[in-house]
């Protein structure tokens, strides 16, 4: 299956011009004969607090609705993340894929919202994890935070031959990002495709660093700190073989960790 991750300058809280900027990549990426092409957090706002301005419904998913219409012209599976406005509520950071057909196949909420910069003042953390087979490979998604908790890439991975990370990751933890990245492919013996933004949001510095990394830690794919679509070949055989030959899985204690 081969991949493509939208690396870009998100407009700030501005819809209608990013949609036009992502219908623009998958024109490019459809050129490239790619299957799945992923785009950054929030990818239609950035990473705002203003989640009555920008957070939508049910009735109203907007983003949800023009991404399905990209989806079927140009015949490409994409992941897509917005928010969602709960009744009464906080709203969910959430993280969607959605078909070839037009079909939400998985629509994930930020489990980890990033309390360090008041994300959970805004944003309530999700409580599942989301799966969803493309072609022959099982995806699962997480965002941005979700990154520095190995714990929930260990259950995905159970199931997942390739884990997603949508992120607005700001230039002054670079490194952090690149050195976890790494991590949760290592670990998990599965490509992990980190997304992120350029740019300035906000008066927040954004450096991209989106990359694809292989089961054993290789970056097979990597974008440096502009606007660019990178892509790659997600092989679920080497994912196999990889487990296969060594058999990490078989030595974890889940009762012990469990019980400290």
């Amino acid at each position: 299956m081969k991949i493509c991750l939208a690396q870009y300058d998100i407009k700030w809280e501005d819809k209608a011009t990013n949609y036009e900027k992502a219908k623009g990549f998958m024109a490019d990426a459809k050129l490239q004969n790619v299957d799945l092409i992923l785009f950054p957090e929030l990818s239609m706002t950035g990473f705002s607090m203003d989640t009555e301005k920008i957070g939508e419904s049910p009735g109203g998913l907007r983003t949800l609705e023009t991404f399905r219409g990209f989806a079927l012209e140009f015949g490409m599976a994409c992941g897509i993340g917005y928010v969602f406005l709960r009744n009464g509520g906080k709203a969910e950071n959430r993280y969607a894929i959605i078909s070839k057909d037009g079909s939400v196949i998985s629509d994930y909420a930020k489990i980890h919202p990033f309390s360090n910069g008041g994300e959970d003042a805004y944003y309530v953390g999700g409580d599942a994890i989301s799966e969803c087979m493309i072609d022959d490979v099982c995806v699962s998604t997480f965002i941005c935070y979700d990154l520095r908790f190995p714990e929930i890439f260990q259950a995905a991975s159970r199931k997942a031959k390739l884990i997603t990370v949508a992120a607005n990751w700001p230039a002054a933890r670079k490194e952090h990002w690149v050195t976890l990245l790494k991590a949760r492919a290592i670990e998990n013996q599965c490509y992990i495709a980190g997304i992120n933004r350029v740019g300035t949001g906000n008066g927040i510095a954004y450096s991209g660093d989106s990359m694809i990394v292989d089961p054993t830690g290789r970056v097979i794919a990597e974008a440096g700190n502009g606007e660019m679509l990178i892509e790659g070949e997600i092989d679920i055989e080497k994912v196999d073989r990889c487990r296969e030959s060594f058999r990490i899985r078989d030595d974890r204690r889940e009762d012990l960790y469990r019980e400290l």
